[in-house]
């Protein structure tokens, strides 16, 4: 068996979106599996739409999952001397030829195709054509074969077969010498010697054309696996009027890399009822013939769900260094605040993203300006300046850990009558602002004794000035 060689060949028109993660995540994960070579390449060669910015995003996007690349990234802007060379050893060959017919011309052969119930392709007009002037504008077309069928057995969907008769002569150099994408794929994938083509199922009627191609170029074919779309809630292909589509989108708004890509693994394939996948689990057990054949629906409140359980048994000292930025664009500063990986600890058992986490820190670095006027209703002012003055009194200097803080708070209770609610929640306000935080041991073996005495103090404040 030969080295298994996959490609990922985004157009950089755009971000890195979900649906081209996904096929990137398929083609890497079984090079990894068969130590094949997994290549990247940007199909630039519309030039109007493509741009660097987009390209950026795409290596971004890459970057961020972890799906490193083991060749490239090439450019297909960079291969235009080949594609014209591949194109005029088809014209010498008599396998293209050059048509003349104008923009207007081919749309009434269209309009009349349609008129007459006939599929508007194009009817060879120039085909056999021995008398085009030398100094009319022409495209280069395939000479397709008109006759018999075109078939191949697709890894995922089975075989697909398509009747020749209804493949047209295909474009593969514009009037302004450039290659066209079917000629320019074919062309790059046998230079690259790739032997399996896996890319979403929207390009399986470019398959049949693509093999013709590759035969008539004397090349060897490929396999292929056309993996099924992504579709939205309401069950059309998935766009952004789902929400964000975008790789780096998801980032910003706080998922993990593993989360996602554990996520985009399971769209389409299966491993029995497994869903939590490290990165070698998914390595060893992905086969492509187990993704199914039918489209899948993109969930984010499952993402969301996998998103907290890495976030929970996540390494508390990596999430601290992706937690930052998160912290930073909130113009809260850590300097001179606890130590962000303890705040992490505090943290992770509860949150569903780094947005989430990061907003919930924003108590611990800065004290709260303002309480929840709601939740300190529940009680009245005497009680509250009661446990306010209570607590710093037996709070000293000297270091706790958890256990020893909530024997404190418990001591403190029964000292005064009191139930743990009657104690938690005021002091809980006192230091965070509201009722959704860590638990109070947390916090303050977090914050520090001297810190939060001066919290629950301007708390008491803060009541006594409403008496």
């Amino acid at each position: 068996m030969s080295e298994l060689r996959v490609r990922f060949a985004p157009s950089p028109t755009g971000y890195l979106h979900v649906g081209g993660a996904r096929t990137a995540l398929f083609n890497w994960l079984l090079a990894r599996n068969r130590g094949g070579t997994f290549i990247l390449r940007i199909e630039d060669t519309d030039v109007e739409r493509s741009t660097k910015e987009s390209v950026n995003a795409i290596l971004e996007g890459m970057k961020w999952l972890g799906l490193e690349w083991d060749e490239g990234p090439f450019y297909q802007s960079d291969s235009f001397q080949l594609y014209k060379e591949h194109v005029q050893t088809m014209l010498d060959a008599g396998k293209a030829y050059k048509c003349c017919c104008t923009a207007a011309e081919l749309e009434a052969k269209r309009n009349l195709a349609m008129q007459e119930g006939r599929k508007p392709k194009y009817d060879g007009t120039c085909r056999d054509r021995t008398d085009l002037p030398d100094s009319q504008p022409y495209v280069v077309r395939f000479r397709a074969p008109h006759t018999g069928v075109t078939s191949f057995d697709d890894l995922i969907k089975g075989t697909i077969t398509f009747p020749n008769e209804e493949l047209d002569d295909l474009i593969i150099q514009r009037t302004d010498g450039t290659p066209t994408y079917n000629f320019c794929v074919v062309v790059d994938d046998a230079s690259m010697k790739i032997t399996m083509v896996i890319r979403g199922d929207d390009h399986v009627n470019n398959t049949p054309r693509q093999i013709q191609l590759y035969e008539a170029l004397g090349f060897p074919v490929p396999e292929f696996a056309h993996v099924p779309m992504i579709l939205g809630s309401d069950k059309t292909r998935l766009s952004k009027r789902h929400g964000a589509t975008s790789v780096i989108a998801y980032r910003d708004m706080g998922f993990l890399p593993e989360a996602l890509l554990n996520y985009l693994v399971r769209l389409g394939w299966s491993n029995g009822d497994d869903e939590i996948f490290s990165r070698d689990e998914m390595i060893k057990k992905f086969d492509i013939r187990n993704v199914g054949r039918s489209a899948s629906v993109f969930n984010t409140e499952k993402l969301l769900w996998l998103n907290a359980h890495y976030i929970k048994y996540g390494d508390p000292e990596r999430l601290a260094d992706l937690l930052l930025p998160h912290i930073s664009k909130r113009k809260v500063t850590t300097l001179g605040g606890p130590d962000l990986m303890t705040v992490v600890k505090t943290l992770q058992e509860r949150a569903q993203t780094l947005e989430e986490m990061a907003e919930r820190a924003v108590f611990y670095y800065n004290a709260p300006e303002n309480y929840d006027d709601a939740a300190l209703a529940k009680f009245d002012n005497d009680h509250l300046m009661a446990v306010f003055e209570a607590v710093p009194r037996k709070l000293t200097s000297a270091a706790y850990d958890i256990s020893g803080i909530d024997a404190l708070f418990k001591e403190i209770c029964t000292e005064n009558g009191w139930k743990m609610g009657q104690v938690g929640q005021p002091i809980r306000i006192a230091l965070s602002g509201g009722t959704q935080a860590p638990g109070i041991g947390e916090i303050v073996v977090t914050l520090g004794v001297e810190e939060t005495v001066r919290r629950i103090q301007k708390a008491r404040e803060f009541v006594a000035a409403k008496k």
